[in-house]
Protein backbone atom coordinates (compact mmCIF):
# COMPACT_ATOMS: atom_id res chain seq x y z
CA UNK A 1 0.00 0.00 0.00
CA UNK A 2 1.28 3.47 -0.85
CA UNK A 3 1.44 6.16 1.45
CA UNK A 4 -1.42 8.05 -0.73
CA UNK A 5 -4.06 5.21 -0.24
CA UNK A 6 -5.59 5.84 2.24
CA UNK A 7 -6.30 3.08 5.36
CA UNK A 8 -9.18 0.85 5.09
CA UNK A 9 -11.92 0.82 6.10
CA UNK A 10 -13.20 4.71 4.91
CA UNK A 11 -15.64 5.31 7.64
CA UNK A 12 -18.70 7.70 6.79
CA UNK A 13 -17.16 10.28 8.89
CA UNK A 14 -13.99 10.52 6.83
CA UNK A 15 -16.73 9.82 3.56
CA UNK A 16 -18.75 13.08 4.88
CA UNK A 17 -15.36 14.61 4.39
CA UNK A 18 -15.09 14.06 0.51
CA UNK A 19 -18.47 14.18 -0.40
CA UNK A 20 -21.16 16.94 0.00
CA UNK A 21 -24.06 14.45 1.11
CA UNK A 22 -25.92 14.61 4.05
CA UNK A 23 -29.18 12.67 6.11
CA UNK A 24 -30.82 11.60 4.22
CA UNK A 25 -29.23 11.29 0.90
CA UNK A 26 -25.69 10.02 2.17
CA UNK A 27 -26.03 6.35 0.89
CA UNK A 28 -22.81 5.17 1.00
CA UNK A 29 -21.74 4.31 4.91
CA UNK A 30 -18.12 2.57 4.17
CA UNK A 31 -15.86 1.85 1.78
CA UNK A 32 -13.53 -1.80 1.84
CA UNK A 33 -11.12 -1.62 -0.61
CA UNK A 34 -9.99 1.06 -3.04
CA UNK A 35 -7.19 0.93 -5.63
CA UNK A 36 -7.06 4.45 -6.77
CA UNK A 37 -8.08 5.60 -10.54
CA UNK A 38 -8.66 1.73 -10.78
CA UNK A 39 -11.69 0.62 -8.73
CA UNK A 40 -13.73 1.12 -5.24
CA UNK A 41 -15.58 -1.19 -3.62
CA UNK A 42 -18.18 0.29 -0.90
CA UNK A 43 -20.91 -0.37 1.34
CA UNK A 44 -24.78 0.73 2.47
CA UNK A 45 -26.92 -1.04 4.91
CA UNK A 46 -30.61 -0.58 3.73
CA UNK A 47 -32.44 -0.61 7.18
CA UNK A 48 -36.01 -0.52 8.10
CA UNK A 49 -35.36 3.43 9.32
CA UNK A 50 -34.45 4.79 5.62
CA UNK A 51 -37.19 7.90 4.76
CA UNK A 52 -38.00 6.21 1.53
CA UNK A 53 -39.64 3.36 2.74
CA UNK A 54 -42.66 5.34 4.77
CA UNK A 55 -44.10 5.91 0.58
CA UNK A 56 -41.74 3.29 -1.20
CA UNK A 57 -43.96 1.65 -0.72
CA UNK A 58 -45.96 1.25 2.28
CA UNK A 59 -46.56 -2.36 3.34
CA UNK A 60 -44.03 -3.31 0.83
CA UNK A 61 -41.19 -1.25 1.67
CA UNK A 62 -38.71 -1.24 -1.81
CA UNK A 63 -35.19 0.78 -2.14
CA UNK A 64 -36.42 3.64 -4.64
CA UNK A 65 -34.04 2.22 -7.77
CA UNK A 66 -33.08 5.91 -8.47
CA UNK A 67 -31.99 5.76 -5.06
CA UNK A 68 -29.02 2.83 -5.90
CA UNK A 69 -28.21 4.41 -8.82
CA UNK A 70 -26.96 7.18 -6.81
CA UNK A 71 -25.26 5.15 -4.33
CA UNK A 72 -23.02 3.97 -7.44
CA UNK A 73 -22.54 7.50 -8.51
CA UNK A 74 -21.70 8.14 -5.08
CA UNK A 75 -19.14 5.49 -4.75
CA UNK A 76 -17.71 6.46 -7.76
CA UNK A 77 -17.67 10.30 -6.65
CA UNK A 78 -15.74 8.22 -3.56
CA UNK A 79 -12.88 6.94 -6.23
CA UNK A 80 -12.32 9.89 -7.33
CA UNK A 81 -11.70 11.98 -4.14
CA UNK A 82 -9.70 9.65 -2.75
CA UNK A 83 -7.40 8.93 -5.76
CA UNK A 84 -6.94 12.59 -5.74
CA UNK A 85 -6.22 13.26 -2.43
CA UNK A 86 -2.47 13.68 -3.21
CA UNK A 87 -3.09 16.44 -5.13
CA UNK A 88 -4.48 18.83 -3.27
CA UNK A 89 -5.48 21.76 -5.47
CA UNK A 90 -7.98 19.07 -7.19
CA UNK A 91 -9.57 17.56 -4.68
CA UNK A 92 -11.56 20.78 -3.55
CA UNK A 93 -13.65 19.85 -6.75
CA UNK A 94 -16.82 18.41 -6.76
CA UNK A 95 -18.51 16.25 -9.67
CA UNK A 96 -22.01 15.76 -10.84
CA UNK A 97 -23.84 12.93 -12.18
CA UNK A 98 -24.43 14.08 -15.58
CA UNK A 99 -25.66 10.94 -17.60
CA UNK A 100 -26.58 6.82 -16.51
CA UNK A 101 -27.06 4.47 -19.34
CA UNK A 102 -27.56 0.82 -19.10
CA UNK A 103 -28.98 0.60 -16.23
CA UNK A 104 -30.66 -2.63 -15.12
CA UNK A 105 -32.28 -3.67 -12.15
CA UNK A 106 -32.21 -7.21 -11.41
CA UNK A 107 -33.94 -7.61 -8.17
CA UNK A 108 -35.78 -5.76 -5.15
CA UNK A 109 -33.58 -4.23 -2.33
CA UNK A 110 -35.55 -4.59 0.58
CA UNK A 111 -34.61 -3.32 4.68
CA UNK A 112 -31.68 -5.44 6.38
CA UNK A 113 -29.98 -5.72 2.89
CA UNK A 114 -26.83 -4.62 2.52
CA UNK A 115 -25.87 -3.33 -0.92
CA UNK A 116 -21.90 -4.37 -1.71
CA UNK A 117 -21.24 -1.41 -4.45
CA UNK A 118 -18.37 -2.23 -7.12
CA UNK A 119 -17.15 0.70 -9.66
CA UNK A 120 -14.28 1.00 -11.42
CA UNK A 121 -13.17 3.56 -13.26
CA UNK A 122 -13.47 2.97 -17.42
CA UNK A 123 -11.63 6.52 -18.39
CA UNK A 124 -10.96 9.75 -17.08
CA UNK A 125 -11.13 12.50 -19.50
CA UNK A 126 -10.32 16.13 -18.25
CA UNK A 127 -13.02 16.95 -16.20
CA UNK A 128 -15.30 13.65 -16.79
CA UNK A 129 -14.97 10.30 -15.45
CA UNK A 130 -17.12 7.23 -16.79
CA UNK A 131 -17.59 4.53 -14.72
CA UNK A 132 -18.80 0.95 -14.66
CA UNK A 133 -21.10 -0.03 -11.57
CA UNK A 134 -22.78 -3.17 -10.26
CA UNK A 135 -24.17 -2.87 -6.68
CA UNK A 136 -25.54 -6.94 -5.37
CA UNK A 137 -26.96 -8.21 -2.11
CA UNK A 138 -25.85 -11.48 -0.65
CA UNK A 139 -23.55 -11.75 -3.99
CA UNK A 140 -26.28 -11.26 -6.45
CA UNK A 141 -26.49 -8.50 -8.95
CA UNK A 142 -29.25 -6.08 -7.62
CA UNK A 143 -28.20 -3.23 -10.52
CA UNK A 144 -25.97 -1.72 -12.36
CA UNK A 145 -25.15 1.02 -14.84
CA UNK A 146 -22.56 3.24 -16.80
CA UNK A 147 -22.02 6.27 -15.20
CA UNK A 148 -20.73 9.43 -16.27
CA UNK A 149 -19.95 12.34 -13.50
CA UNK A 150 -18.34 15.96 -14.77
CA UNK A 151 -16.46 18.62 -12.55
CA UNK A 152 -19.13 21.67 -11.30
CA UNK A 153 -18.18 24.94 -12.25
Amino acid sequence: MSATTPTLPVDVTRIQALLPHRYPFLLIDRVIELEPNKRIRALKNVTANEPFFQGHFPGHPVMPGVLVVEAMAQAGGLLTQLSLESEPEKSEKLFYLVKVDNARFNRMVVPGDQLDIEVVLKRMIRNMAQYDCVARVDGKTAASAEILCAEGR
